[in-house]
């Protein structure tokens, strides 16, 4: 048996799990057209790799991973790419970002871009992580972080425990809760292939007691494997349970500290979810293109859990679950807690999509306006990460951002426990969510300043550069014109005295001819025969 520990903070909350996890997972049909963000993960959007007019297979991929941490995009049917452009997507800030739309054509026919890997235990590592990277497989237990690399680990912090969260504390949220008691014998090979691509030596799976029709349904798939390296933790239901760092200390009594990552302890935590779509990406060769998303609240005249292709518009979502209730004024995307209102119906659903929610005014407290803090404490009592709300929301308040950083306000997992333990009814998180947008943004203008800085920093010394460049160019012509005019003028002279020479040696010889001429001009003239001397005598 697992010794549990407990975490600090937290509270208990109404379920409602029972809207929606009485019925089993429905198949949702194919929609007549698709939107597909190209950045529906943690890091940097895809890139595209198909253009308007052409025509996709289903599992196709349509945009490849952009940097270490990105992940790939995939057609969920096959049809024809009718436009790439900019579309409202599900986000806090209703904005549009780049998406590609595909018009299907009604085949679903298969294109897959794998080979199944039946024997995955003869692939290293290496390339099971480059198979989750291709097949865009994320954290689908809302994060959205590419999960090829977060099993990038280096060699000197191996992996010693794999934990599956199944926790799914969230009031309402029951899709988790469906995939283990449907595909159990799924999640449990996916934990093999995790666990052999960690190098992990056990696997714990954390699971909320309130589930037992998972927790049995997880066991009898460890028992038919025969894997002694699983065992299923039943975990005491209270929120945030399912947080990362939280289920990690229930399990293992680590608390892993600020600025640091459950990899530095050799600990690795994923999604239920997330193991069943790495058995599939692996053995079935299958990308991501669906996923399981909860479709409940009180006006929800169908609730239950759906297999949605990505980029499904969520109208046609809450089609076929019954549609709304009259009255009903909120659609909330993930759960009550850690959720967003959506502006409308018509963005698509997106691998973040685990819950779709529906709510009555009659079937939620009461929105209050806040009243002043009167520092009662309780937001500090329940908050599960041992953080100072009160203080941040101060300093949030008054835009001191280096204070909320000196506070830690990035440890802030915005579950939204202190502003539902708060009397005074602050909305906390969304002044801790406006704290980290300004501290982003100004961290974004200072990188754009450094470079903007570095940039005029090189400017400077290209000019400087080129100056002396020319200044040593034009140095180095005026010393070959002077070298060039003094072996013109040592040339110069160097021929007049070749000049004078010739002068001399010609005056030289016309003095010797003068000299010549005369003595032959004064000596007498010759006649007869010469009388030599006795001694010339021939």
């Amino acid at each position: 048996m697992i010794k549990l520990y407990d975490f600090h903070g937290g509270i208990h909350l109404p379920g409602k799990k029972s809207l929606s996890n009485n019925t089993p997972i429905q198949q949702l049909a194919c929609s007549k057209r698709l939107v597909l963000p190209l950045q529906m993960h943690i890091g940097e959007p895809a890139r595209p790799e198909v253009g308007v007019g052409e025509h996709v297979g289903k599992g196709q991929r349509l945009a490849r991973p952009d940097g270490f941490i990105s992940a790939a995009i995939h057609a969920p049917t096959s049809g024809t790419v009718v436009a790439i452009e900019s579309l409202p997507i599900p986000h806090p800030s209703g904005l549009s970002a780049p998406c590609i739309v595909i018009e299907a054509d009604g085949e679903d026919r298969w294109e897959k871009p794998f080979e199944p890997w039946d024997d995955y235990q003869s692939h290293t590592p290496l390339e099971i992580r480059q198979r989750l990277r291709d097949a865009g497989v994320v954290g689908l237990g809302g994060a959205v972080f590419p999960t090829a690399a977060k099993l990038a680990v280096p060699p000197d912090r191996p992996i010693k425990t794999l934990i599956l969260n199944g926790a799914e504390c969230e009031p309402y949220i029951t899709c988790d809760d469906r995939v283990m008691r449907e595909r159990a014998d799924q999640i449990i090979e996916g934990g093999r292939i995790l666990l052999h691509a960690s190098g992990a030596e056990r696997c714990l799976i954390g699971v909320e007691d309130n589930k037992p029709e998972a927790i049995a349904s997880l066991q009898a798939a460890i028992k038919a494997a025969e894997d002694t390296r699983f065992e299923v933790v039943a975990v005491p239901t209270r929120y945030p349970a399912g947080g990362e760092r939280q289920l990690i200390l229930t399990l293992t009594g680590i608390e892993i500290p600020r600025n640091r990552h459950a990899t530095d302890y050799g600990l690795l935590c994923q999604n239920v979810a997330t193991a069943a779509s790495v058995y599939r990406a692996v053995v079935l060769g299958e990308p991501v293109i669906s996923r399981v998303v909860t479709v409940t609240g009180e006006g929800i005249n169908r609730p239950g859990n759906f297999e949605v292709r990505i980029g499904t518009p969520i109208s046609d979502v809450i089609a076929a679950a019954g549609g709304y209730k009259s009255g009903v004024d909120r659609l909330l995307m993930g759960g009550p807690m850690m959720g967003f209102a959506l502006a409308d119906d018509t963005v698509p659903v997106v691998k973040a999509t685990n819950c779709l929610l529906a709510l009555h005014p009659q079937d939620r407290e009461p929105e209050q306006p806040p009243m002043p803090c009167i520092r009662c404490g309780q937001c500090a009592e329940a908050c599960p990460v041992n953080l100072l709300p009160q203080q941040l929301y101060w300093y949030s308040r008054a835009k001191d951002l280096d204070r909320t950083r000196e506070y830690h306000i990035f440890d802030c997992i915005e579950c939204g426990v202190c502003a539902a333990v708060c009397p005074a009814h602050i909305p906390l998180v969304q002044y801790f969510r406006f704290a980290k947008t300004e501290i982003w943004a100004s961290e974004r203008e200072r990188l754009k300043a450094n470079k903007a800085r570095e940039r005029h920093k090189f400017h400077q010394e290209r000019i400087a550069r080129e100056k002396a460049e020319r200044e040593a160019m034009l140095a180095k012509k005026r010393a070959a014109l002077a070298a060039k005019q003094t072996n013109q003028s040592q040339t110069g002279s160097d021929k007049s005295a070749i000049k004078d020479e010739i002068a001399a040696a010609m005056a030289r010889v016309k003095a010797r001819k003068a000299a010549a001429q005369t003595k032959k001009a004064s000596e007498p003239a010759q006649v007869g025969s010469p009388t030599y001397t006795e001694s010339e005598k021939p």
